[in-house]
């Protein structure tokens, strides 16, 4: 059974793993009888804060039939049903999701099937049926946050975000001011270290030095670093803790070992916010100047342009070999707070 670290969707194949038997064959409009086993480790995964999806070799009409079922229609998240090779379907999938994928599982009885995914995407894990029980073994005994019970609602959420904005007569940012974005930002209450921690974790699109959960935890509890968070919501609803800033003040610097924020929120403001807002708390405390640690990666090419945006460059070097320290004078303009996001600065030692 390969690892269930890092998994945020398992795709499941239909025919012969969720269900007996074949859709397409069936003389009437109907689906074989779901596996109750099937369904019960989708929710399982669910309540962990992982996703479900489909991804069938069958005739694009039995996509019609699993949506006209209602236990499956509200289990699984951006289905794909034709006759397109596996990898295609897996890499629809995670396109309209929004996630890495490498982040992906598949669940697929046919060994060929497995092995053509395994080929044409390295990152993807591979198991067969069988090998569910040992998965949510794998996955029991973990912390399991609010946001991560509810993901996938706010996934759901973000579809109806995403078809609104289709809908929408106007441009960008016309689109994200009728949203009525609001962030609060303010010092991270108990509650909501392990979803500091997930985030951590899980994000590695707008994370800025890679640190894991565990070396996230070890810096909280040894003392001398305070962890900050933001929260957004909008019009469609409540999108949770979205960003976590583990901070090392001191009287002349401020500096981050981490900053890290979810990948639902890219390219509405938040993260130029929240970092504006921490910026703006380390000036409010006499800092003169502001420094973050950075692990350059492929996938986090949309943070490094933010931050050389707000003026942050490399200094000599930083805490590991394949790190480094950008940072900026206090002095001066801070970055701009996106027009569209209206944005609750709580003061230090709150709790959003």
């Amino acid at each position: 059974m390969p690892s269930a670290d890092g998994v945020k969707c398992v795709v499941w194949d239909l025919d012969g793993t969720l269900w007996d038997g074949v859709a397409v064959e069936r003389a009437d409009s109907g689906l074989p009888e779901v596996r109750p086993d099937m369904l019960a480790a989708v929710d399982t995964l669910a309540g962990h804060g992982v996703l479900s999806s489909i991804a069938s070799r069958s005739a694009p009409e039995v996509l019609e039939r699993v949506a006209r079922d209602p236990r499956l229609a509200s289990r699984f998240l951006a289905p794909r049903i034709s006759w397109q090779d596996k990898s295609d379907a897996l890499r629809a999938i995670a396109a309209e999701l929004g996630v890495a994928v490498g982040s992906l599982l598949l669940v697929d009885d046919s060994p060929y099937e497995r092995a053509e995914v395994e080929a044409l995407l390295p990152g993807v894990r591979t198991a067969a049926p069988q090998d569910v029980p040992a998965l949510l073994d794998a996955l029991s005994g973990r912390p399991v946050t609010p946001e991560a019970r509810a993901r996938a609602g706010l996934y759901r959420t973000e579809e109806a975000r995403r078809r609104a904005g289709e809908r929408f007569e106007g441009d960008r940012e016309e689109f994200l001011r009728w949203c009525g974005m609001r962030m609060e930002a303010g010092a991270a209450g108990g509650a909501e270290l392990p979803r500091a921690l997930e985030l951590a974790e899980r994000t590695h699109r707008l994370n800025s030095s890679g640190l894991d959960r565990e070396q996230a935890r070890v810096l909280v509890e040894r003392g001398g670093h305070r962890l900050f968070t933001a929260r957004m919501t909008d019009r469609f609803g409540d999108y949770g803790v979205i960003g976590m800033a583990l901070v090392r003040p001191g009287p002349a610097e401020w500096s981050l070992p981490l900053l890290a924020l979810s990948c639902r929120i890219a390219g509405r403001g938040a993260s130029v916010a929240f970092l504006r807002w921490l910026m703006e708390q380390a000036r409010s405390a006499g800092a003169d100047r502001f420094a973050l640690d950075l692990r350059p990666t492929e996938a986090n090419t949309e943070l490094r342009l933010l931050f050389r945006q707000a003026g942050l460059r490399a200094d000599a070097g930083g805490p590991a070999p394949s790190t480094v320290t950008l940072s900026r004078t206090l002095h001066g303009d801070l970055p701009p707070w996106p027009a569209w996001l209206r944005v609750r600065p709580l003061p230090i030692g709150t709790t959003p």
